[in-house]
């Protein structure tokens, strides 16, 4: 069995530690959280962020991190994607030196303006062949309760992302590779913003015709900035680009989408993060997506107007009278 550290134990990074537990490895669960240990030891479930899914006895837990650690061939990165650093740069001394570093974070850094695997290199001076990313349409509450499901494990060695592949594919998650990393995690931060203003629209009161719109134009915005940035346009057709942005703008497990309702019914951001544990990653990433895309010179009216929403400068309703009322243009422009 191939050990694994996962940090840490919020829902998708339980749900993940299913796929790999199910897929025949020993999974060590960093938790932050005495009580989540203790749940996950002794009643075999984590109660706080997956209720009623029973954890086989490969899945152990702890709140030490070199313990989770100790052994580990791949060391697997599931925080918030605006707190990878801070928590990275503590766990970085006790990772061992040739464990593969996989990302499982939906986000672009405030600041540096960095991708979670750039951040994972700039802190541990991991090569970038040693460090992957799994992206695709995986709400993690239908990944633990073994609905089929696939994903991709992107990494610049081939090599590398098909041995993750092979430790990934299970009974119900079918891992394709790339050696894209750029399009995968752009396209896995962009479709938050997106199922941002999806959920607005929706908490609007508005139908299909223009939630539709909505993600397709998202997916043009995103394409647009994963080129400016490298990555192969194909990668946004696939399950990291379009397969994980219609998951997350159709369903009401997302929590970017749910977030975006929330805006859209004229709960303020304040409001709505003091009524959940859960983050909604586009609501922080929103904001750094705007300015990479600045930096590139790739017009981001999503992005943009998200955040003005996000900030309390526009609201819902704002927003989509400015999308209306733009200047119109050929769709491939």
């Amino acid at each position: 069995m191939t050990k694994v550290a996962v940090y840490s134990a919020g829902s998708w990074g339980t749900a993940f530690s299913l796929v790999l537990a199910d897929a025949g490895n020993d999974v060590s669960l960093w938790a932050r959280r005495d009580d989540v240990v203790e749940a996950i030891t002794e009643r075999r479930e984590n109660t706080d962020y997956l209720p009623g899914v029973a954890l086989p006895p490969s899945i152990t837990a702890t709140t030490d991190p070199e313990e989770a650690a100790a052994d580990a061939d791949v060391v697997v990165l599931t925080v918030p994607s605006q707190t990878l650093r801070d928590n990275l740069t503590e766990w970085a001394p006790v990772i061992p030196r040739g464990a593969t570093l996989v990302s499982l974070m939906k986000g672009v850094e405030l600041g540096s303006l960095m991708r979670m695997s750039e951040v994972i290199h700039e802190v541990t001076d991991a090569a970038p062949e040693r460090i992957a990313v799994v992206s695709g349409p995986n709400l993690a509450r239908e990944i633990a309760q073994r609905e089929p499901a696939a994903s991709v494990v992107a990494c610049v060695d081939e090599e590398n992302a098909k041995r993750l592949q092979a430790m990934l594919h299970g009974p119900a998650f079918r891992p394709y590779t790339s050696t894209d990393v750029t399009g995968c995690e752009i396209g896995g931060a962009y479709k938050n913003v997106v199922g941002l203003a999806v959920g607005m629209a929706v908490g609007l009161g508005f139908g299909d015709n223009t939630t539709a719109s909505v993600i397709t134009r998202g997916l043009a915005e995103t394409a647009r900035l994963a080129v400016a940035q490298g990555a192969n346009p194909l990668t946004l057709m696939g399950l990291a680009g379009l397969g994980d942005l219609v998951a997350t703008c159709s369903s009401p497990l997302s929590r970017n989408r749910t977030f975006g309702e929330r805006l859209g019914h004229g709960m303020t951001t304040e409001d709505i993060y003091a009524s959940t544990k859960q983050v909604a990653e586009g609501a922080k990433s929103c904001k750094s997506l705007l300015a990479l895309a600045e930096a590139n010179g790739v017009d981001a009216p999503i992005a943009e107007h998200v955040d003005a929403v996000v900030d309390g400068r526009m609201t819902a309703q704002d927003m989509m009278n400015s999308f209306i009322a733009r200047d119109p243009k050929a769709e491939t422009d």
